[in-house]
């Protein structure tokens, strides 16, 4: 699996609590967004996501590990995203 380098995706000033990096075509990615966008909206979290195909660096780096979704710019999952678990990152880096 790939090291991930949050830090180059995202600036804490700028960017969204969650970000879910995908592909064009990926039925993982869809599900991975329908989660985020769900949870995020009852949790007034905001949210993105960035095709990995779109960006020479992100499409060498994840391959075909997608989708991947970043809370605060944190690895939380691999594909396939658990809404239980991003509730829980988001609860977590809210009260923490």
């Amino acid at each position: 699996m790939p090291a991930a380098d949050p830090s180059t995706m995202t600036t804490p000033d700028t960017a969204p609590r969650v970000l879910v990096l995908v592909r064009e075509g990926c039925h993982l990615c869809a599900d991975a967004l329908a989660v985020a966008q769900r949870v995020c909206a009852e949790t007034g979290a905001g949210w993105a996501s960035q095709d990995i195909d779109a960006d020479p660096d992100l499409r060498a780096r994840f391959t075909d590990h997608v989708p991947v979704t970043f809370v605060d710019g944190r690895q939380l999952s691999l594909w396939f995203l658990d809404e239980a678990a991003l509730r829980a990152a988001l609860t977590a880096a809210t009260a923490g």
